[in-house]
């Protein structure tokens, strides 16, 4: 652990805390939809995600047994407003059939495994990367892992706490290094994040300047 970086990550993220207060993330009823969101969620904005999740669940579908049994392209359209449905549906049904055909479609059974062969074992599936494993991780199954997103390593590159070249493990462990490994704390870390991210620090411009919580750091 550097003193240095403990103390600067803490500092941004009390300053983010009190600029937004606790986000309450994930918004999901159930720890499926919290995996069903992470999937869906990749190359979209979280309102299209919501649209289609309210399809699923106004035809009752949002569970490991019904999305298993549900032919492919059916599913597909119902994610439509999530967009690219067709791959998403593909890598839905991926998710579904490893989760029931090895754990019987039940999330708590994962319980016992360990957390990085757990890990493993979702990076194996077609088309979750390391950051929708490590939301599932996280906000379904409450493991102590942090979430890197674009937001993140944004606001990290243009404070010159990493660089261009700083890859997703690198920035990972930078926050899992020298912050005491909490849940709750990374669950809350990572929203604030990804609040400053979309009302301040942009892809196209950085709003630096007041009120932005962290334009004196």
């Amino acid at each position: 652990m550097s003193s240095y970086y403990a103390e600067i990550l803490q500092e941004i993220y009390q300053r983010l805390f009190r600029h937004f207060g606790p986000q309450n993330w994930w918004p999901a009823e159930t720890p499926f939809e919290v995996c069903v969101g992470a999937i869906l969620t990749q190359n979209t904005n979280w309102r299209n995600v919501e649209r289609a999740i309210e399809n699923l669940k106004a035809r009752n579908l949002l569970s490991p047994e019904a999305l298993y049994e549900l032919p492919e392209d059916l599913l597909a359209a119902l994610i439509r407003p999530a967009g690219y449905f067709r791959v998403k549906a593909r890598r839905l049904k991926e998710f579904v059939r490893w989760l029931v055909e090895n754990y019987g479609g039940d999330l708590a059974t994962l319980d016992e495994k360990d957390t990085d062969e757990l890990r493993r074992e979702l990076l194996s599936l077609q088309g979750i990367g390391p950051e929708t494993a490590d939301s599932i991780l996280l906000y379904a199954l409450e493991r102590p892992v942090f979430v890197v997103d674009a937001y993140t390593r944004r606001i990290l590159l243009r404070h010159g706490l990493v660089t261009e070249e700083a890859d997703y493990h690198e920035i990972q462990e930078l926050f899992m290094e020298n912050l005491p490994s909490e849940v709750e704390l990374f669950n809350e870390y990572h929203a604030l994040l990804v609040a400053c991210g979309k009302h301040y620090c942009q892809a196209r411009k950085s709003l630096c300047e007041a009120p932005c919580p962290l334009s004196s750091l």
